[in-house]
């Protein structure tokens, strides 16, 4: 019987960028980093980082941290006004 491998999830943050684009930046994993021209792409690409990131880690008998308590993050941009300006 083979052994089934652990599916492991990881939360990720799109910083849209001036220039165009998204930088990927994902909170678990500290230093790794992507971009991607569009949503999909840096999704895409960040998947492919942490991949890299997580074998970077075994390779160097690293612990492997788990983001399973993570909840989904929602952020939105509200404008205020306010009094004193």
């Amino acid at each position: 019987m083979r052994k089934q491998k652990k599916v492991l999830s990881y939360q990720i943050n799109l910083i849209p960028e001036k220039e165009g684009g998204y930088t990927v930046l994902v909170p678990t994993l500290p230093g790794c980093v992507s971009y991607g021209s569009t949503i999909e792409e840096a999704t895409e690409n960040a998947r492919e980082a942490i991949t890299l990131h997580l074998e970077n880690l075994a390779a160097h008998n690293q612990p492997i941290p788990e983001d399973s308590e993570t909840l989904p993050v929602f952020t939105t941009l509200i404008q205020v006004t306010p009094s004193h300006v």
